[in-house]
């Protein structure tokens, strides 16, 4: 049995392949397909442009897909876009209630020592966000407004990757199973992720969180992943010599150090929810 085992994937992809090939042939228009199947091995014609007849028929599943999620599930997803702008509009109103010169010193405040305390950087940083109020009244309100569907998007990821990269650490099986789920995330264009986000919870703030958290997560997942599984297996070890248990070693040594490898995935979740954000505004 064990020297069969290596045919049982091609052997389930070919047989995948045929089927979607018949279904696709099958459920061609009339005009499009040959009078009869054996024209196409007589006729070779087809191989120069793609058939119409080949043509996997996807709009009508993907529909009616969405209308039994939003038939069966409405009321979850109603809770989930009202809580995200029900969030998303108390951190607004909060900061656009603030004082400007008030919100100036905070992001100055932040900078100064985020950057390491590095006066330049965050001489650079005032200027720039008091050059955005400097230009337009309106680009003052559209900052606020982008801030925040960006926090709100990395505190998802934040969230949610995490616990996901250190899961994924921690156990095999996750990972196989998540690896081509994140592959196919970060393969997507960045549009398509306001697709699904419009046709359940409609224009606005939320499809733009939405599609910030499924852009940007991938790469927090992955770093902190690879940081927890590059702490050296003597150092998890000597710990657990000393009788730690498995979460003290993961609080106590493993997210330690591999605190680099998660913050630099928060770096580059902060720069990809910042690319995303643009496409929605």
């Amino acid at each position: 049995m064990q020297k069969y085992k290596k045919f049982i994937k091609p052997t389930i992809y070919s047989v995948l392949f045929i089927y979607f090939i018949i279904i696709g042939y099958r459920s061609a228009r009339p005009r499009y397909k040959p009078e009869h199947f054996t024209d196409i091995f007589n006729d070779f014609s087809w191989l120069g442009d793609w058939p119409k007849w080949l043509d996997f028929p996807l709009m009508q599943p993907l529909n009616a897909g969405f209308d039994w999620l939003i038939v069966n599930y409405g009321l979850f997803f109603e809770a989930i876009n009202n809580f995200l702008l029900g969030l998303y509009t108390s951190m607004k109103n909060f900061l656009v209630g603030m004082p400007w010169p008030l919100v100036i010193a905070i992001v100055i405040f932040i900078t100064y020592f985020a950057s390491g305390r590095k006066t330049n950087t965050t001489v650079m940083v005032a200027f720039c966000t008091f050059f955005l109020g400097f230009l337009s009244p309106r680009y003052w309100d559209k900052c606020i407004m982008t801030t925040c569907i960006v926090l709100i998007g990395m505190g998802l990821c934040i969230v949610v990757g995490i616990p996901v990269g250190i899961a994924m650490a921690r156990n095999k099986k996750v990972r196989n199973a998540l690896l081509p789920i994140l592959d196919l995330m970060q393969t997507i264009p960045s549009f398509c992720y306001l697709i699904p986000g419009i046709l359940l919870f409609g224009l606005g703030a939320v499809p733009a969180i939405i599609a910030i958290f499924v852009y940007a997560v991938p790469p927090l997942i992955r770093l902190t992943d690879l940081g927890i599984r590059l702490v050296d297996k003597e150092v998890i070890e000597a710990s657990e010599a000393f009788g730690a248990s498995k979460k003290q070693t993961l609080w106590g040594v493993q997210i330690p150090l591999a605190l680099p490898n998660i913050m630099q995935g928060i770096n580059q979740c902060t720069m990809m929810s910042l690319a995303m954000v643009l496409l929605h505004r």
